[in-house]
């Protein structure tokens, strides 16, 4: 699917929802969000007895109980519409254990949206992607080369800092921090949900292109994952 159909069916979610959405602020991998959401589904179909599921805070917080358990009392308690059981996902999430914290942020989020749902009437959009957000934007990783397979000069790599940094700031994106390789450059940035990714990153190149037409416009973007040197370079390899 392209960026821009991408783009467009997030539009026509957002409409309606009525502007309704909740983005998740926190990076959590994919794949675990996935499980996550699949679990919540199959749970909530069997409707447990939400007095029954914050029964089970003994043991939540028993440090004897399998880490397999604990999940899945993690995500019956999202799926309670009841205020004690977010309180009780929050305290966990501020007392239990590190590698089952992704998984506890991700049952916060979701009781919250069951909660809201619930107590407004209304449904809430819940947006979330590997590199999570903000309030209004999503996070976004960028790649973009130079031309002809150049090496990229300290005088080019200042001008990319205060071009793209200027074009984002006017668009009510954050560009998070810049690394440069030999011959491409990457950054992490916030973009808010109503703003077309493609024409913030090619308005960018184009001012930047005024200083010496030195940057390809043919660029890498996700908002799955940071991309490693190797699946960077594979992607501009396979793009010459």
């Amino acid at each position: 699917m392209s960026e821009e159909s991408v783009y467009n069916q997030l539009k026509e979610l957002l409409a309606k929802a009525g502007g309704a959405y909740r983005i998740m602020e926190e990076q959590i991998d994919v794949d675990l969000q996935v499980e996550f959401f699949e679990m919540a589904n199959k749970l909530l179909k069997e409707k447990p007895d939400p007095e029954s599921v914050l029964n089970q805070k003994g043991l939540l917080f028993n440090p004897e109980t399998s880490a397999v358990d604990k999940k899945r009392i993690l995500v019956e308690l999202s799926n309670a519409e009841l205020p004690e059981a977010y309180r009780m996902i929050k305290q966990f999430i501020d007392e239990g254990e590190y590698e089952l914290k992704p998984w506890a942020i991700l049952s916060l989020q979701h009781s919250r949206i069951t909660l809201e749902t619930h107590l407004l009437d209304e449904n809430q959009v819940f947006i979330s992607t590997g590199l999570g957000g903000d309030s209004s934007r999503l996070r976004y990783f960028i790649a973009i080369r130079a031309k002809y397979n150049k090496t990229i000069s300290d005088y080019q790599k200042t001008v990319i800092n205060n071009e793209f940094e200027s074009v984002f700031k006017a668009n009510g994106s954050t560009i998070e921090n810049i690394n440069f390789f030999e011959k491409y450059f990457t950054f992490k940035c916030l973009i808010p949900i109503d703003i077309a990714i493609h024409n913030v990153v090619i308005l960018s190149i184009a001012e930047a292109n005024q200083y010496g037409n030195f940057l390809s416009k043919n660029y890498l973007v996700t908002n799955v994952k940071v991309l490693t040197q190797s699946e960077i370079e594979k992607y501009f390899n396979k793009k010459k």
